[in-house]
């Protein structure tokens, strides 16, 4: 198909009359058979290739995704767009469901399904037989950072993509090292896919660390920045107990409608926060990592880090999900001194000891459930791994962590620009074009009213919404979703 018929079908399609940067290089790559690796920072439109290639091929698109929540979100969307042959394969379907859906898959255009879900053999089965015509592999980071010690199924991505007869495949991400591009390439077994990247840079969101030496005066900034900041935002917490006191504190001290979200919750409370949070009916998400992956809110215009994340690239994944509408914007990381203690804790949890590695190798039934540690190595040796293999895999995994924390914590402690921090480590040079507002470092004495994010005084409803921010939040959302499952269904 030529370039004119892409610019036609974006049109008629998707009501488009340019591409946004990277969305045609890669159309273009996908058009000429090549398997393409798109690099291209949050908020630039990635779904839009694999739709558009959908829909101008009229092939089964295949999604690997990995959270239920982004399915859903992206099903949702598809749908608002017209496209009704759009499904999403999760655990939260019926067996009776899923089989039906296997059983049709010619009916589809689009499915959206999580590894795990797709190493299933009834699952893998059904689609060898349906002829993929794209695997996309969505947030394909996750294939280097969660696959060796989190969700190992993603590293069953490669062999999968044999068994499927080895279709054409995009892998889209917005955040990628030199290091992690290539471990993604390996592991799918691409070596030679076309790497489309480009700058990570948001010029639109200001770079902001603030220092505290103790935790009452970083809780008390903390709520002056919400009663303060224009809304809405999104506060990242490394516990979800600090996650769940903080909603509770920010509910009590100011006048915003503020909510918890985070993987203890069951599946229809996240459900119903999300919405509530997209619909504009909530002004604050206090969140742990658990939220915000592929989230689709364009005017969220802060985004606050309560504790320090273990890593860069997770750091500048949940930040991207601020501004994505192109105004101006903030990012925050409130840092109080032993902080790195906690992601450093939070961050070797994971990764199992060497004791542990051989006490597990010596079992011979799975674990029971919720035994993450253990599930993980059974899942290395039902896969024929050999021990000094995932000792030797681990600890370089150990290593690489605490790498990454000190890269992390090096942007926290640079008197430098922010900006050229980051983007040194992503092996990308500065724009020339920089922006007005750039970051802390080079702007040490900012404010911001400066930057046009201070939100208008209220006073006209303030007591009305303080009376009803003192109630719990939880009983507000319930009083909402009630109201709301009364007058439809839609959702």
């Amino acid at each position: 198909m030529s370039t004119e018929q892409l610019y036609e079908t974006l049109q008629k399609r998707f009501g488009f009359s340019q591409f946004r940067p990277g969305q045609l290089e890669a159309l273009q790559a996908l058009m000429a058979g090549q398997n393409t690796l798109a690099v291209l920072p949050t908020g630039a439109g990635k779904t839009l290739i694999y739709e558009l290639y959908g829909a101008v091929t009229q092939q089964l698109v295949l999604i690997v995704s990995p959270l239920i929540s982004l399915m859903q979100d992206q099903v949702t969307t598809l749908n608002v767009k017209g496209e009704k042959r759009a499904t999403a394969l999760t655990s939260m379907m019926s067996y009776d469901e899923r089989t039906w859906v296997l059983r049709h898959l010619s009916a589809y255009r689009f499915v959206f399904v999580s590894p795990e879900m797709l190493s299933q053999d009834q699952v893998l089965n059904a689609f060898q037989l349906a002829q993929v015509g794209l695997l996309v592999v969505d947030e394909a980071h996750c294939i280097s950072t969660w696959g060796p010690d989190f969700r190992p199924e993603y590293l069953l991505l490669g062999q999968i993509r044999h068994q499927l007869n080895d279709p054409l495949t995009l892998m889209a991400t917005a955040t990628a090292t030199k290091h992690v591009r290539g471990d993604i390439k390996e592991k799918l077994q691409l070596p030679h896919a076309t790497e489309i990247v480009l700058p990570v840079d948001r010029q639109n969101i200001f770079l902001d660390v603030e220092r505290f030496e103790a935790q009452v005066d970083k809780d008390e900034r903390l709520v002056e920045l919400i009663a303060t900041l224009k809304k809405p935002g999104v506060i990242y917490f490394s516990s979800k107990k600090k996650a769940n006191e903080m909603a509770e504190l920010l509910g009590t001290k100011t006048t915003c409608r503020v909510a918890a979200y985070h993987a203890d919750l069951d599946p229809e409370t996240r459900f119903k926060v999300q919405q509530q949070f997209m619909q504009d009916r909530l002004d604050v998400i206090c969140a742990t990592s658990a939220f915000g992956m592929g989230i689709d809110k364009n005017n969220v215009r802060f985004v606050i880090h309560y504790h320090v994340p273990s890593d860069i690239e997770s750091y500048w994944q949940e930040i991207g999900r601020a501004g994505r509408d192109g105004q101006q914007s903030v990012a925050i990381l409130l840092y109080q001194s032993g902080d790195e203690q906690i992601a450093q804790f939070l961050s070797e949890a994971t990764v199992p000891q060497a004791n542990e590695i051989s006490y597990y190798f010596q079992q011979n039934e799975p674990q029971v459930a919720g035994d993450e540690k253990a599930n993980l190595i059974w899942f290395y040796k039902q896969h024929h791994y050999r021990e000094e293999q995932v000792q030797t895999s681990f600890e370089k995994r150990r290593e690489q962590r605490i790498i990454a924390l000190r890269k992390m914590m090096g942007y926290v402690r640079t008197p430098e620009c922010k900006r050229q921090y980051i983007q040194t480590y992503f092996d990308q040079t500065q724009d020339e074009a920089v922006s007005t507002h750039c970051c802390s470092s080079d702007e040490p004495d900012f404010q911001l009213a400066e930057l046009g994010l201070l939100a208008p005084a209220d006073d006209g409803d303030l007591q009305e919404r303080r009376q009803a921010t003192q109630i719990n939040w939880q009983s507000i959302l319930a009083q909402l979703f009630n109201a709301q499952s009364e007058q439809s269904d839609v959702i």
